[in-house]
């Protein structure tokens, strides 16, 4: 946890000291009080009270699908809209990118992953492959318009602040790090042939040896795609990236550049689907 938390603190129990006298139940008793019949009334609710929540609990438990699908509506995300739907990935793909994505919100939720994966790549500082990038994952109505801002991005100023050659390489002795790795999404808006996503990922970036004056970091970040049903499959129309949300950084030990350098090219990439 953050020193800057202010939970925890203790708490304190206190109470005053009582002293009850019991006089004779009958004054006119020559023998003194006699004696009282157990009071059950408390003990009694108690124990309705326990049967009452269980069977509550037993009804709730049983309940079929249909009759909580009915009672459970409501605008607050359930605890299950974050898990995996199940739904088996895609099969397809064109060139190295997932294709194939079904028309609906799952599909769209799905795409967004993916190309946000594609588009968040060490391929894209390499022209000819993010022409294919942005080719295979950009709608035909805004392509010109996103390959040109991405040329503009990935400029050759850029490339050599960051310590590439033109061409997109790290130098000798060193390796270049850029993933993306989705950790959810979100529909702002779906009608069928449109679709607006938000992908909440966490990015590695940097170079990796004992020279780099960049070395890897991560960070979060949100990028949000228009996406368009082109007939076939979602494509994008734009897209835009903004910082965070961002947890508290935990307090695993940092890495070496060499250890970081062999997970990079040892770990896989998955294909996403919600």
């Amino acid at each position: 946890m953050s020193n800057d938390d202010q939970y925890g603190g203790y708490g304190e129990v206190g109470g005053t000291g009582q002293t009850r006298t019991r006089l004779p139940d009958s004054p006119t008793d020559p023998y003194g009080p006699t004696r009282r019949a157990p009071r059950v009334t408390r003990s009694l609710i108690t124990v309705v009270g326990v049967v009452v929540l269980l069977i509550a609990a037993i009804a709730f438990a049983n309940r079929s699908p249909d009759t909580r699908a009915a009672t459970d509506q409501s605008d607050t995300p359930s605890s299950s809209s974050t898990s995996p739907s199940g739904t088996r990935p895609v099969d397809g793909k064109n060139g190295t990118v997932p294709s194939g994505f079904a028309q609906n919100e799952q599909g769209a939720q799905s795409a967004a992953s993916n190309y946000a994966v594609a588009l968040g790549s060490d391929d894209m500082f390499n022209t000819a492959r993010r022409h294919v990038i942005v080719d295979t994952v950009s709608d035909e109505s805004t392509r010109a318009t996103l390959q040109a801002g991405f040329d503009a991005d990935y400029s050759a100023s850029l490339l050599s602040q960051i310590g590439l050659t033109k061409d997109g390489l790290a130098p000798a002795g060193a390796t270049f790090v850029s993933r993306t790795v989705p950790a959810g999404t979100k529909v702002k808006a779906f009608t069928g042939a449109t679709a607006s996503v938000d992908v909440w990922c966490i990015g590695m970036f940097g170079l990796t040896g004992e020279k780099s004056t960049r070395p890897v970091t991560s960070s979060w970040f949100t990028i949000s795609m228009t996406l368009k049903w082109n007939g076939s499959d979602w494509k994008v129309v734009e897209t835009a990236q903004k910082d965070g949300p961002t947890p508290v950084t935990g307090d695993n030990p940092v890495s070496d550049s060499t250890e970081i350098a062999g997970a990079v090219n040892e770990f896989g990439g998955f294909t996403y689907a919600r």
